[in-house]
């Protein structure tokens, strides 16, 4: 047998975490959950077409676990924080590494999402900060009922400005969704020139498909489709 032994331990773990490697496979592992999240939370909004009833029901059903709820939030805002840590550093790297821009820069479908994610990011994260403002805790100075999902939605997105904002916020989802999944696929290992257009597709139209059906609602109201 030989004297040296596999190294283990927290140590390792940092080692690991604070290489380029480690960090990717860290943002894909936190950009699964956050994106599993929007993909639920999309499905819960489009609820709203369904009638004042179901989608009321679905926020009481949510809120009468409170056990169950507040896990989900802490998970959730554990998993933003390290993305938003995480990225921020491979960013500050890739910098380093690279501190002046090429003189031709790849204009591939993905090169605009992913000269943006520094800003799709933060942008993303004030617009989360505004809408729990607005919808959850009702501190956005717009109407709001607590037990009145159906109506704060209603009343909020008929304020034409609101919706603007809020389809913008969409929109820069949508673009940081298409890189991030991309990214996360390339993270785990799944690149290979045969499926490389096939994923690059899929994260397209996932991505466009979350942001249209984000955007279906607040467009849908202001088009009087749906009411009070």
């Amino acid at each position: 047998m030989g004297s040296a032994a596999v190294e283990s331990g927290p140590e390792t773990g940092v080692r690991i975490y604070h290489s380029s490697v480690g960090k990717k496979a860290v943002m894909a592992a936190t950009g699964l959950i956050l994106t599993s999240y929007v993909i639920a939370h999309m499905l819960g909004n489009l609820q709203v077409f369904l009638g004042r009833e179901q989608i009321n029901a679905y926020a009481e059903f949510l809120h009468s676990r409170p056990a169950l709820l507040w896990a989900a939030r802490s998970v959730l805002l554990a998993s933003v924080l390290v993305h938003i840590y995480t990225g921020l550093s491979l960013w500050l790297l890739k910098r380093k590494a690279r501190p002046q821009r090429y003189v031709k820069e790849a204009h591939i479908p993905a090169g605009y999402a992913s000269r943006t994610m520094i800003l799709t990011g933060p942008l993303i994260g004030l617009y989360v900060v505004y809408h729990i403002l607005h919808l959850t805790l009702g501190k956005a100075g717009l109407p709001f009922d607590k037990g009145d999902v159906y109506g704060n939605l209603v009343a909020g997105f008929s304020i034409p400005a609101v919706s603007a904002v809020y389809i913008a916020a969409m929109v820069a989802l949508s673009f940081h969704l298409y890189h991030g999944i991309w990214s996360m696929f390339q993270s785990v290992g799944v690149s290979h020139p045969r499926y490389t257009p096939f994923l690059k597709r899929f994260s397209a139209l996932l991505a466009i498909g979350v942001a249209a059906g984000f955007i279906a609602v607040p467009a849908a109201v202001l088009a009087g489709l749906v009411g009070q």
